[in-house]
């Protein structure tokens, strides 16, 4: 830990730092936030810091422009790798370090031109790419942060690599998803958080500590300075609030193991009084799954409304993930008196899965939560990750919850195909959110986008025993080489929640 985290002492087991933003906004889909960044790096001047689980030096961040032919169509290279070059070329005093998960490198291999591109990094002094390894076998460097100068920083889901391009309509067949072999990939829907001011030199505290830790050396702050490179044209949905970090961690190499982010999800279920509105990529944590379970046993539980994937990328993850997810659903129904828990995948105009890559909680609109982290155990215990959050009861931010209600509010109309307007009648009328989305969603043959209620599937008796024993998602580091037992798994023994039958 450098001299500057060591001023700081923990705020709570669930918080690792609180630092002011001047501003902060909620980019949703990556066809909007790779335009926003290209803006944001075109403004840098000292140094642009990305910490990425993947990097693509392939795609075109101005890919919407690109193609509605907007502003800036040839003033600079396309492609992010030539982009990159181009920026340093053009203000020599620029830095841009790199840090990414060691496990990118095998993906240089099939990427073909962005061997070139590393090869040019390697010999621009300008440019520093470090792969980091610094964690225990089975982890992974899972953090999607981007940092400007100390002064603007990007904090959530979103990496700046194929495959994530996409608008918020989410056509069902949309010619722009292309990946750079010009191969189509399929609706994929994400968030992250822009910042500005001084909690963007914390994110920079954390990136520098990392980049340390991973053996790329000392990287000192940027000097001071008042301009930022928050883009032009973003208008942003919050205004001089506090903003808190919370991170994981595993034990590495004389580095504690840290779980803020698993304390802190079960901190904000606890809290919520009305609802809590989620959009992750799983749900396979046993805490968050037990968390859940102890609200909705309530006499009057809190709605709860989570945003899934009809199913997981890859055959590994489905094994692992989607049998979890089925199981701790049976689990968690057992509890649900009211049935206040609902699952929803949403779906193209076409049927198609949107895949939903997005880490986001809000809680009472009282507060709003982006990061990398999903709602498994390997984010809980196992990979590095970073979430940020703006809650409304800290100080100085009791003006937020009109801006956290049109975010929900705008998230629900996008994924059920309709006006926010009659999104947010139909909520005032019913009450609920699920009742509202069952409102106001068309029938799968009408040609629409839309939610589904996800359906429970059957599993086989081995992945149940996957799932049970969270063979392929363990809660820390030594599980992954300890027997199967009832100490370990999402029925462990003293848990609230009962293995389904």
């Amino acid at each position: 830990m450098d001299g500057a985290q060591q001023e700081h002492e923990p705020a709570s087991p669930s918080v690792w730092r609180y630092a002011r933003a001047s501003r902060a906004h909620v980019v949703i889909d990556a066809a909007a936030y790779f335009d926003l960044m290209q803006d944001a790096m075109l403004k840098a001047r000292q140094r642009i810091f990305l910490i990425s689980w993947d990097f693509d030096s392939r795609i075109r961040l101005g890919e919407g422009r690109r193609w509605w032919n907007l502003p800036r169509r040839g003033v600079f290279p396309a492609r992010l790798g030539a982009f990159m070059v181009w920026l340093v070329k053009r203000a020599p005093e620029l830095q841009i370090k790199l840090l990414e998960w060691n496990f990118g490198a095998l993906k240089f291999l099939a990427r073909g031109t962005m061997i070139v591109d590393v090869v040019r990094f390697f010999f621009n002094r300008s440019i520093d790419l470090k792969l980091d390894s610094a964690h225990p076998i089975g982890c992974s460097h899972h953090q999607k942060i981007a940092v400007i100068d100390d002064r603007f920083a990007v904090c959530g889901g979103i990496d700046i690599t194929s495959d994530r391009w996409d608008t918020r309509e989410h056509l069902h067949e949309d010619p722009r998803r292309r990946r750079p072999n010009k191969r189509l990939y399929g609706p994929w829907h994400d968030i992250t958080m822009m910042l500005e001011g001084e909690v963007a030199g914390v994110l920079g505290d954390l990136g520098r500590e990392r980049w340390r830790v991973a053996g790329g050396g000392e990287m000192a702050p940027c000097e001071s300075q008042t301009e930022s490179a928050w883009p032009d044209d973003l208008v942003a949905e919050f205004t001089d609030v506090e903003v808190g970090i919370a991170r994981t961690r595993a034990a590495y190499n004389g580095c504690e193991e840290i779980r803020e982010i698993e304390e802190l999800f079960v901190e904000q279920i606890r809290r919520a009084k009305r609802f809590i509105y989620a959009e992750s990529q799983y749900f396979a944590s046993r805490r968050i799954a037990e968390a859940i379970a102890q609200r909705v046993a309530e006499p009057d539980p809190p709605e709860i409304v989570l945003i899934n994937p009809v199913t997981a990328h890859g055959w590994l993850e489905q094994a692992a993930m989607d049998a979890a997810r089925v199981r701790l659903l049976h689990a968690v129904a057992e509890k649900d008196h009211a049935q206040r828990f609902r699952v929803y995948v949403p779906l193209t105009s076409g049927g198609m899965q949107i895949y939903v890559h997005a880490k986001l909680m809000i809680v009472d609109d009282e507060i709003v939560r982006v990061g990398s982290a999903n709602m498994n155990n390997r984010s809980m215990g196992l990979d590095t990750e970073c979430d940020v959050f703006i809650d409304a009861a800290r100080p100085g931010n009791g003006h937020i919850t009109p801006a956290i209600t049109a975010l929900r509010h705008s998230l629900l109309a996008e994924h059920c195909g309709v006006a926010v307007e009659r999104l947010a009648e139909a909520i005032e009328r019913l009450g609920s959110m699920a009742s509202a989305i069952e409102s106001v969603t068309a029938g799968p043959d009408s040609g629409a986008k839309r939610l589904e209620p996800f359906t429970l599937r059957p599993l086989t008796e081995a992945e149940k025993a996957i799932a049970d024993n969270a063979v392929l998602d363990p809660e820390r580091p030594e599980e992954m080489f300890e027997p199967i037992g009832g100490k370990r798994g999402l029925f462990r023994r003293g848990g609230i929640l009962r293995r389904p039958r």
